[in-house]
């Protein structure tokens, strides 16, 4: 069996999670300290837990539309719901339901899981699975309106690791203090 981990910066009430964006929707999130009207909330989005993984997704804050990367520090017990409802994004037949079940179940429900290889500075797979979660509908919207409680970019930040890592210059210790998050209740995912 595949090591899951859910890795994360968190507190006793906050779990950081990562997303990019273009500098117009990163701008405005900040200045409003939420997302605002360029922000769809008609389509999934999905937040990472793991620095590294968002790194490799936004290449670094270089791939275009992902050139801003926000630090977002949700309410623990709004992930940990998410995490306990979410439905995962392809169908495993040790989820204990038929394929047609879960089929009805990704159509019905607001959240998504996923679990993809962890990475490394350099992108390349870890041996364990770090989770992504995806929003969209009802979900979309509490997160925008309730469960956010600080939203910061961290563009300057991610720019300052990728110079010194292209540079050859060891990043380890300044990466986010990230450590397991423990999964709410047994028997999610």
């Amino acid at each position: 069996m595949e090591l899951k981990e859910i890795r994360a910066v968190y507190t006793e009430n906050t779990i950081r999670v990562y997303q990019a964006y273009s500098p117009l929707i990163a701008k405005e999130a900040v200045e409003r300290g939420r997302f605002g009207p360029h922000f769809s909330l008609n389509r999934m989005t999905w937040i990472k837990p793991s620095f590294l993984w968002m790194m490799y997704r936004c290449g670094w804050a270089l791939k275009p539309g992902q050139e801003h990367v926000l630090a977002i520090d949700l309410r623990r017990d709004a992930f940990d719901s998410i995490v306990r409802q979410a439905v995962p994004s392809s169908y495993r037949p040790e989820l204990g339901v038929s394929r047609e079940e879960w089929k009805r179940a990704v159509i019905q429900s607001d959240l998504r899981c996923q679990w993809d290889p962890e990475r490394d500075i350099h992108g390349n797979p870890l041996p364990y699975r770090s989770i992504q979660l995806g929003l969209r509908g009802e979900a979309v919207r509490s997160y925008v309106n309730d469960w956010i409680v600080e939203l910061r970019d961290i563009t300057d930040y991610v720019e300052g690791l990728r110079i010194q890592k292209e540079s050859g210059i060891s990043i380890d210790n300044l990466l986010p203090p990230e450590k397991p998050y423990p999964i709410a209740e047994e028997g999610t995912l």
